[in-house]
């Protein structure tokens, strides 16, 4: 990788890291008390498929361990956010669904942070919003891939 190139990539990823942590912290702070980014995710993921996933799905969706959605998964069910069920084909295995509070919580979540980020859209514009989606899926779609 030539000295150009090499700065580029330093640069890219220096933006991609700052911004990620940036958009982490003000929605750590926007969402409903007790309610963690990963929290939210999860309910959401669960709420758009309208589908049980098991915990190693959700834990490959995530790019996460099983042990770290294991946890995840263990606070979502503490707070009545989720159901996890046996496997009726699989003993082994365990099923998670969204419950009707959890729905609430993600939509009151949603709720919180869409002026935040309905903000930052206002902010950028439309146009460089679009232009850069197609350039950050392709990224992390080459991430997934490697």
């Amino acid at each position: 990788m030539s000295d150009n190139s090499n700065s580029l990539a330093v640069a890219l990823f220096s933006e991609i890291l700052t911004a990620d942590q940036l958009v982490r912290n003000r929605l750590s702070k926007v969402l409903p008390k007790g309610m963690e980014i990963s929290h939210f995710s999860v309910l959401n993921h669960l709420a758009r498929s309208g589908a049980e996933r098991s915990p190693a799905q959700l834990a490959k969706s995530f790019h996460v361990t099983r042990g770290a959605m294991t946890n995840t998964l263990g606070k979502l069910e503490w707070a009545g956010y989720i159901h996890i069920r046996p496997d009726w084909d699989d003993a082994r295995r365990k099923m998670v669904a969204i419950s009707p509070a959890g729905r609430r919580a993600r939509d009151a979540a949603l709720d919180a942070i869409s002026p935040m980020i309905a903000e930052l859209i206002t902010e950028l514009g439309d146009e460089k919003v679009r232009a850069a989606i197609p350039i950050l899926r392709e990224l992390r779609l080459k991430l997934e891939a490697d």
